[in-house]
């Protein structure tokens, strides 16, 4: 199983099952907005993206990341929009036979999300002015 989404709203994590007899492992990221960016004290972040693009990229990070590491399933949704400190942004969950391969397969999908995925990221400030962090290309 491979799912990918781009949404607006609260995300949640896949519901997990005792049906799976042939994983040992079922690692979950969830990102989290903090309270600070580049120690300046926000309110939010705002997520944008190349909607298509980024869905297509996605799904094609996370088949690699399937195949490459050898793990069984993937589950990722990525909001876009704002989000308020405390609230996730991103939840990645990975499903393997060893811990080893997933925690390898969950470094390599967070870096290369970030990396190659369009979707752009601004510091929501109290007074509602927005800068752009320092993760955007």
């Amino acid at each position: 199983m491979i799912k990918t989404k781009i949404v607006k709203g609260i995300i949640e994590p896949y519901p997990s099952g005792d049906n799976r007899t042939n994983d040992g492992v079922e690692l979950t990221f969830s990102g989290r907005v903090r309270d600070t960016e580049d120690g300046k004290k926000i309110k939010a972040l705002e997520y944008e993206c190349y909607r298509e693009m980024a869905e297509k990229e996605l799904r094609i990070l996370a088949e690699g990341t399937v195949k490459f590491f050898s793990v069984h399933d993937l589950y990722c949704q990525h909001r876009i929009g704002i989000i308020p400190v405390g609230e996730s942004s991103v939840i990645v969950q990975i499903w393997s036979e060893h811990r080893q391969e997933s925690l390898n397969a969950m470094e390599w999908f967070i870096t290369q999300l970030k990396d190659r995925v369009p979707i752009w990221k601004w510091a929501v400030f109290s007074n509602g002015a927005k800068i752009p962090t320092r993760e955007n290309p």
